[in-house]
């Protein structure tokens, strides 16, 4: 179901073109990103929230183009090891953005109550996915038992964090005093004196242009792969799920630059937990039995990959140590070498 057929362009012409359309999502995701923190601003909606929800949606749109490609091309397992790779590669990508924000380390910065309730649901439904791909799935309307259940916890993890973010009950204090959130970088923004009519128009568009965007990288990274001779499996793990993450790539980039460092660890999150829900949607579309019943070991390897990156998080966060090697975190060093190792077993798994 591809619109257009690059399996007949040289391998060259495919690049250029990837690299093209990571340059529109790159750029509409900066944007989404200002458009996001002006939208928190003037409607009070915490940071933490609007990264879950907005920026975490929008930003798995090419994800969601490569669920509804794979589904109906009959691929469902790259469909959902895209996404589960995709969770991992964001996680990595935030790690590594942490070296480039300052001396501390970024668990250290945040403090948010909600950041805290994002990473434990985050690993939550990955321990569901976890569970329905050891004991098996069954169909109930047309979608998977267990994705049912995915779908009903994020619903409820959405409404608990929110109404975390409006009724804190715990502070984080250091040296006997609130840690507050950083102010935005200074610096004129075009978003700032938008009204909010014209930031949310301007939400849309961004949103729309990652969607097609996403679309293109996704399709071309799929040809590739099978012009370089990768497996499927692998395809959906690193290339799709590099391609589909460039939207988290640029909207935590910009969002470290406006130090709104709550709402960029928030978008991964959110990310990482609408991915999940995808699966619902590939179940959806695919003529076959539930795909989390028949997805294999590749798969289940990568999920607890990334139960085990958000656990290192989730202890970052509550911990709070500084110590930094090299300006990293030694909780963010301790994640990327286990998305290192990770790629290496799946490599060996593919």
């Amino acid at each position: 179901m591809q619109l257009l057929n690059f399996a007949g362009n040289a391998i060259p012409i495919n690049l250029l073109l990837f690299g093209l359309a990571a340059g529109v999502v790159w750029r509409a995701g900066t944007r989404l990103t200002h458009y996001a923190d002006q939208i928190a601003t003037r409607t009070g909606i915490g940071r933490a929230v609007i990264g879950l929800v907005l920026l975490g949606g929008i930003t798995s749109l090419p994800e969601m183009a490569v669920a509804v490609f794979a589904a109906l091309s009959g691929a469902p397992a790259m469909a959902v090891n895209n996404l589960v790779g995709g969770i991992a590669m964001q996680k990595a990508i935030l790690a590594g953005a942490d070296g480039f924000i300052g001396k501390e380390a970024l668990t250290v910065i945040v403090a948010s109550p909600g950041l805290l309730l994002q990473a434990v649901f985050a690993i939550l439904l990955l321990v569901l996915v976890a569970m329905a791909m050891v004991a098996g799935d069954t169909t109930i309307a047309g979608v998977g038992l267990w994705a049912w259940l995915i779908l009903a916890a994020y619903g409820f993890s959405v409404w608990t964090i929110a109404a975390a973010e409006k009724r804190p009950a715990w502070a984080v204090l250091r040296d006997g005093k609130p840690v507050l959130p950083a102010p935005s970088a200074p610096g004129p923004d075009p978003a700032s004196t938008a009204s909010l009519p014209r930031l949310a128009m301007g939400t849309g568009v961004a949103a729309v242009l990652i969607f097609i965007a996403g679309y293109f990288l996704s399709t071309i990274a799929d040809v590739l792969a099978g012009q370089t001779g990768l497996g499927r499996n692998l395809v959906g793990a690193i290339l799709l799920a590099l391609a589909t993450s460039l939207p988290e790539l640029s909207t935590v980039t910009a969002a470290l630059r406006l130090r709104q460092y709550e709402m960029a660890i928030a978008d991964i999150q959110g990310t990482s937990m609408f991915n999940l829900v995808l699966i619902a949607l590939i179940d959806a579309l695919y003529a076959g039995p539930a795909v989390l019943g028949i997805v294999g070991n590749f798969t289940l390897l990568a999920t607890l990959l990334c139960i085990l990156m958000g656990t290192i998080y989730l202890i970052g966060l509550i911990e709070r140590s500084n110590r930094t090697i090299a300006r990293f975190g030694v909780d963010s060093i301790v994640i990327l070498l286990c998305y290192i190792g990770g790629l290496y077993l799946l490599f060996q798994l593919r």
